[in-house]
Protein backbone atom coordinates (compact mmCIF):
# COMPACT_ATOMS: atom_id res chain seq x y z
CA UNK A 1 0.00 0.00 0.00
CA UNK A 2 1.84 3.16 -0.91
CA UNK A 3 1.00 6.09 1.31
CA UNK A 4 0.86 9.90 0.70
CA UNK A 5 1.11 12.27 3.23
CA UNK A 6 0.33 15.70 3.46
CA UNK A 7 1.62 17.33 6.73
CA UNK A 8 0.67 21.06 7.87
CA UNK A 9 1.20 23.88 9.82
CA UNK A 10 -0.45 25.06 12.59
CA UNK A 11 -0.85 25.39 16.28
CA UNK A 12 -3.52 24.99 19.57
CA UNK A 13 -4.47 25.62 22.78
CA UNK A 14 -5.05 22.24 24.10
CA UNK A 15 -2.73 18.70 23.88
CA UNK A 16 0.64 19.42 25.29
CA UNK A 17 2.55 17.11 23.07
CA UNK A 18 5.34 18.79 20.65
CA UNK A 19 4.32 19.67 17.24
CA UNK A 20 6.77 18.20 15.05
CA UNK A 21 8.07 17.09 11.25
CA UNK A 22 7.36 13.50 10.10
CA UNK A 23 10.18 11.21 11.36
CA UNK A 24 10.81 7.39 11.77
CA UNK A 25 11.15 5.15 14.38
CA UNK A 26 12.49 1.84 14.33
CA UNK A 27 10.03 -0.98 16.18
CA UNK A 28 10.00 -4.33 16.35
CA UNK A 29 12.07 -4.58 12.97
CA UNK A 30 9.52 -2.09 11.37
CA UNK A 31 9.61 1.60 10.29
CA UNK A 32 6.77 3.57 12.29
CA UNK A 33 6.23 7.35 10.91
CA UNK A 34 5.10 9.90 12.72
CA UNK A 35 3.85 13.05 11.71
CA UNK A 36 1.06 15.89 12.33
CA UNK A 37 -1.57 17.13 9.75
CA UNK A 38 -3.49 20.13 9.99
CA UNK A 39 -7.56 20.02 10.05
CA UNK A 40 -10.04 22.60 11.06
CA UNK A 41 -8.72 23.65 14.68
CA UNK A 42 -6.51 21.61 15.25
CA UNK A 43 -3.17 19.37 14.47
CA UNK A 44 -3.69 15.62 14.80
CA UNK A 45 -0.84 13.68 15.34
CA UNK A 46 -0.59 10.38 13.83
CA UNK A 47 1.24 7.22 13.29
CA UNK A 48 1.66 4.42 9.95
CA UNK A 49 3.51 1.24 10.10
CA UNK A 50 3.27 -2.13 8.56
CA UNK A 51 2.64 -2.79 4.82
CA UNK A 52 -1.28 -4.00 3.63
CA UNK A 53 -4.66 -2.41 3.29
CA UNK A 54 -5.20 0.84 5.74
CA UNK A 55 -6.21 0.11 9.02
CA UNK A 56 -7.48 3.09 11.32
CA UNK A 57 -7.26 2.22 14.92
CA UNK A 58 -9.78 4.55 16.86
CA UNK A 59 -9.43 4.59 20.75
CA UNK A 60 -11.91 5.13 23.04
CA UNK A 61 -11.73 7.50 26.53
CA UNK A 62 -8.49 9.40 27.04
CA UNK A 63 -6.85 7.03 25.37
CA UNK A 64 -5.04 7.65 22.03
CA UNK A 65 -1.71 6.63 19.88
CA UNK A 66 -0.03 5.42 23.22
CA UNK A 67 -2.94 3.27 23.94
CA UNK A 68 -3.03 1.26 20.94
CA UNK A 69 0.52 1.41 20.37
CA UNK A 70 1.05 -2.93 21.28
CA UNK A 71 -2.48 -3.49 19.48
CA UNK A 72 -0.53 -1.93 15.94
CA UNK A 73 2.68 -3.63 16.72
CA UNK A 74 0.96 -7.09 16.24
CA UNK A 75 -1.39 -6.03 13.06
CA UNK A 76 1.52 -4.30 11.50
CA UNK A 77 2.83 -7.67 9.55
CA UNK A 78 -0.92 -7.62 7.82
CA UNK A 79 -2.43 -3.94 7.53
CA UNK A 80 -0.78 -0.30 7.20
CA UNK A 81 -1.54 0.37 10.76
CA UNK A 82 -2.71 4.18 11.48
CA UNK A 83 -3.04 5.18 14.93
CA UNK A 84 -3.77 9.30 16.13
CA UNK A 85 -4.36 11.05 19.18
CA UNK A 86 -8.14 12.21 19.26
CA UNK A 87 -7.90 16.43 18.87
CA UNK A 88 -6.95 17.51 22.45
CA UNK A 89 -5.55 14.70 23.79
CA UNK A 90 -1.70 14.54 24.16
CA UNK A 91 0.27 15.75 20.63
CA UNK A 92 -2.67 16.49 18.92
CA UNK A 93 -3.36 20.39 19.98
CA UNK A 94 -6.82 22.01 19.40
CA UNK A 95 -7.56 25.65 19.56
CA UNK A 96 -11.39 24.19 19.09
CA UNK A 97 -12.42 21.15 21.50
CA UNK A 98 -14.54 18.55 19.91
CA UNK A 99 -18.21 19.45 21.03
CA UNK A 100 -19.96 16.91 19.07
CA UNK A 101 -18.95 13.23 17.62
CA UNK A 102 -18.93 14.89 14.11
CA UNK A 103 -16.25 17.25 14.69
CA UNK A 104 -14.20 13.71 15.65
CA UNK A 105 -15.33 12.40 12.32
CA UNK A 106 -14.28 14.58 10.18
CA UNK A 107 -11.17 14.66 11.29
CA UNK A 108 -10.51 10.94 11.08
CA UNK A 109 -11.79 11.70 7.53
CA UNK A 110 -9.44 14.30 6.90
CA UNK A 111 -6.95 12.00 8.20
CA UNK A 112 -7.64 8.73 5.99
CA UNK A 113 -7.99 11.49 3.24
CA UNK A 114 -4.32 12.67 3.34
CA UNK A 115 -2.80 8.76 3.73
CA UNK A 116 -4.90 6.99 1.10
CA UNK A 117 -7.73 7.53 -1.87
CA UNK A 118 -9.20 3.85 -0.89
CA UNK A 119 -11.59 2.75 1.54
CA UNK A 120 -9.56 2.10 4.67
CA UNK A 121 -10.91 -0.57 6.74
CA UNK A 122 -11.68 0.48 10.87
CA UNK A 123 -11.59 -0.59 14.49
CA UNK A 124 -12.69 1.85 16.64
CA UNK A 125 -13.73 0.89 20.34
CA UNK A 126 -16.04 2.49 23.31
CA UNK A 127 -16.11 6.69 22.09
CA UNK A 128 -14.02 5.73 19.28
CA UNK A 129 -16.32 2.95 18.37
CA UNK A 130 -19.08 5.87 18.02
CA UNK A 131 -16.94 8.10 16.02
CA UNK A 132 -15.87 5.57 13.29
CA UNK A 133 -19.85 4.89 13.09
CA UNK A 134 -20.21 8.36 12.26
CA UNK A 135 -17.57 8.41 10.14
CA UNK A 136 -19.29 5.62 8.22
CA UNK A 137 -22.58 7.38 8.10
CA UNK A 138 -20.89 10.45 6.55
CA UNK A 139 -18.08 9.35 4.45
CA UNK A 140 -19.48 5.65 3.85
CA UNK A 141 -16.63 6.10 0.51
CA UNK A 142 -13.64 6.33 2.46
CA UNK A 143 -14.53 3.01 5.11
CA UNK A 144 -14.23 -0.40 3.19
CA UNK A 145 -15.70 -2.07 6.62
CA UNK A 146 -15.47 -1.28 10.13
CA UNK A 147 -15.73 -2.71 13.42
CA UNK A 148 -17.36 -1.06 16.09
CA UNK A 149 -16.45 -2.50 19.79
CA UNK A 150 -18.63 -1.53 22.54
CA UNK A 151 -20.08 1.74 21.17
CA UNK A 152 -21.93 3.45 23.84
CA UNK A 153 -25.19 4.27 21.58
CA UNK A 154 -27.28 5.44 24.84
CA UNK A 155 -30.43 6.33 22.33
CA UNK A 156 -30.48 2.99 21.19
CA UNK A 157 -31.13 1.15 24.91
CA UNK A 158 -34.70 0.82 25.95
CA UNK A 159 -34.24 3.19 28.50
CA UNK A 160 -31.78 5.74 27.35
CA UNK A 161 -32.09 7.80 30.49
CA UNK A 162 -29.96 5.57 32.66
CA UNK A 163 -27.30 5.16 30.02
CA UNK A 164 -27.02 9.12 30.21
CA UNK A 165 -27.78 8.97 33.81
CA UNK A 166 -24.35 6.89 34.00
CA UNK A 167 -22.42 9.21 32.18
CA UNK A 168 -23.93 12.53 33.83
CA UNK A 169 -23.00 10.75 37.42
CA UNK A 170 -19.31 10.82 36.47
CA UNK A 171 -20.01 14.41 35.00
CA UNK A 172 -20.86 15.42 38.14
CA UNK A 173 -18.65 13.66 39.90
CA UNK A 174 -15.42 15.14 37.80
CA UNK A 175 -17.06 18.71 39.03
CA UNK A 176 -17.24 17.79 42.96
CA UNK A 177 -13.87 15.53 43.27
CA UNK A 178 -11.86 16.14 40.18
CA UNK A 179 -10.68 14.07 37.47
CA UNK A 180 -9.20 11.24 38.81
CA UNK A 181 -12.15 10.34 41.35
CA UNK A 182 -14.09 10.66 37.74
CA UNK A 183 -12.45 8.37 36.15
CA UNK A 184 -12.05 5.73 39.02
CA UNK A 185 -15.82 5.33 39.22
CA UNK A 186 -16.16 4.98 35.02
CA UNK A 187 -13.68 2.56 34.82
CA UNK A 188 -14.92 0.75 37.51
CA UNK A 189 -18.59 1.16 35.71
CA UNK A 190 -17.38 -0.35 32.81
CA UNK A 191 -15.66 -3.05 34.86
CA UNK A 192 -12.13 -2.41 33.31
CA UNK A 193 -9.81 -5.01 35.39
CA UNK A 194 -6.21 -4.40 33.95
CA UNK A 195 -5.48 -7.55 36.07
CA UNK A 196 -7.14 -9.49 33.01
CA UNK A 197 -4.54 -9.00 30.52
CA UNK A 198 -1.87 -11.26 28.08
CA UNK A 199 0.89 -12.82 30.21
CA UNK A 200 3.88 -10.80 28.51
CA UNK A 201 2.27 -7.30 28.30
CA UNK A 202 4.47 -5.21 29.71
CA UNK A 203 3.10 -2.37 32.14
CA UNK A 204 2.44 1.04 30.91
CA UNK A 205 3.68 4.00 33.20
CA UNK A 206 1.02 7.07 33.24
CA UNK A 207 2.27 9.32 30.33
CA UNK A 208 2.55 13.02 31.18
CA UNK A 209 -0.68 14.02 29.77
CA UNK A 210 -2.53 11.49 31.27
CA UNK A 211 -4.36 14.13 33.42
CA UNK A 212 -5.11 16.84 30.96
CA UNK A 213 -6.46 14.03 28.55
CA UNK A 214 -9.04 13.01 31.58
CA UNK A 215 -10.12 16.43 31.33
CA UNK A 216 -10.67 16.97 27.57
CA UNK A 217 -12.72 13.39 27.82
CA UNK A 218 -14.59 14.53 30.93
CA UNK A 219 -15.09 18.31 29.64
CA UNK A 220 -16.16 17.69 26.43
CA UNK A 221 -16.67 13.79 25.05
CA UNK A 222 -18.99 12.66 27.18
CA UNK A 223 -21.66 15.04 26.87
CA UNK A 224 -20.51 14.56 23.50
CA UNK A 225 -21.64 11.32 23.87
CA UNK A 226 -24.83 12.06 26.07
CA UNK A 227 -26.02 14.18 22.66
CA UNK A 228 -25.18 11.98 19.60
CA UNK A 229 -27.60 10.80 18.19
CA UNK A 230 -27.13 7.58 15.63
CA UNK A 231 -28.76 7.24 12.61
CA UNK A 232 -29.63 3.21 12.51
CA UNK A 233 -31.39 3.68 9.09
CA UNK A 234 -28.35 5.29 6.89
CA UNK A 235 -26.09 2.80 9.25
CA UNK A 236 -28.54 -0.60 7.98
CA UNK A 237 -28.42 0.65 4.08
CA UNK A 238 -24.87 1.48 4.35
CA UNK A 239 -22.57 -0.29 1.57
CA UNK A 240 -20.29 -0.52 4.12
CA UNK A 241 -20.03 -3.67 6.11
CA UNK A 242 -20.36 -2.80 9.79
CA UNK A 243 -19.33 -5.42 12.32
CA UNK A 244 -20.92 -4.46 15.76
CA UNK A 245 -18.52 -6.04 19.06
CA UNK A 246 -18.44 -6.67 22.19
CA UNK A 247 -16.00 -8.19 24.72
CA UNK A 248 -16.05 -11.97 26.21
CA UNK A 249 -16.61 -10.52 29.83
CA UNK A 250 -18.92 -7.56 29.26
CA UNK A 251 -22.03 -9.23 29.00
CA UNK A 252 -23.26 -7.57 31.92
CA UNK A 253 -22.64 -4.20 31.49
CA UNK A 254 -24.44 -1.29 29.08
CA UNK A 255 -22.11 -1.11 26.62
CA UNK A 256 -22.44 -5.03 25.60
CA UNK A 257 -26.30 -4.01 25.69
CA UNK A 258 -25.52 -1.20 23.27
CA UNK A 259 -23.36 -3.81 20.61
CA UNK A 260 -26.07 -6.18 20.72
CA UNK A 261 -28.51 -3.81 20.03
CA UNK A 262 -27.09 -2.39 17.18
CA UNK A 263 -26.37 -6.05 15.56
CA UNK A 264 -29.62 -6.07 15.90
CA UNK A 265 -30.56 -2.24 14.09
CA UNK A 266 -27.44 -4.05 11.63
CA UNK A 267 -29.59 -7.22 11.44
CA UNK A 268 -26.40 -9.17 11.84
CA UNK A 269 -25.08 -11.50 14.93
CA UNK A 270 -22.57 -9.46 17.24
CA UNK A 271 -18.73 -10.60 17.52
CA UNK A 272 -17.59 -11.52 20.67
CA UNK A 273 -13.66 -10.02 21.42
CA UNK A 274 -11.14 -11.26 23.79
CA UNK A 275 -11.21 -9.51 27.37
CA UNK A 276 -13.84 -6.67 28.75
CA UNK A 277 -14.43 -3.03 27.72
CA UNK A 278 -10.58 -2.44 27.11
CA UNK A 279 -9.56 -5.37 25.74
CA UNK A 280 -7.54 -4.07 23.14
CA UNK A 281 -5.24 -2.70 25.67
CA UNK A 282 -5.06 -5.27 27.88
CA UNK A 283 -5.24 -8.51 25.10
CA UNK A 284 -3.86 -6.93 22.33
CA UNK A 285 -1.87 -9.81 20.46
CA UNK A 286 -5.52 -12.17 20.99
CA UNK A 287 -7.54 -8.92 19.63
CA UNK A 288 -5.60 -8.20 16.41
CA UNK A 289 -6.07 -12.14 15.61
CA UNK A 290 -9.69 -11.39 16.39
CA UNK A 291 -9.74 -8.33 13.85
CA UNK A 292 -7.94 -9.93 11.82
CA UNK A 293 -10.36 -12.82 12.25
CA UNK A 294 -13.63 -10.70 11.77
CA UNK A 295 -12.34 -8.76 8.56
CA UNK A 296 -11.20 -11.99 6.43
CA UNK A 297 -8.11 -10.11 5.37
CA UNK A 298 -4.80 -12.73 4.58
CA UNK A 299 -2.02 -12.50 6.33
CA UNK A 300 0.72 -11.09 4.37
CA UNK A 301 4.22 -13.61 3.95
Amino acid sequence: MTLRSRPGTGGGTIGTGPVRGPSDTQIGGRTMRESTLSVPGARLRHTVRGEGPVLLLIAGGHHGIDAVEPLARHLADRYTVVGYDRRGLSGSTTDAPAKTLATHAEDASRLLRSLTPEPALVYGTSLGALVALELTTRHPEQVAAVVAHEPPVVRLLPEPGQGIGRLLAVEETFRAQGAEAAMRGFAAGLGIDPADSEPDLPPRAPGPDRLRNMEVLLTYDLPAIRAHVLDPAALAGSPVRIVAAAGEKSGHLWTYRCAALLAGVLGTRLETFPGGHNGYVFRPRATADRIHEVLGVTRRT
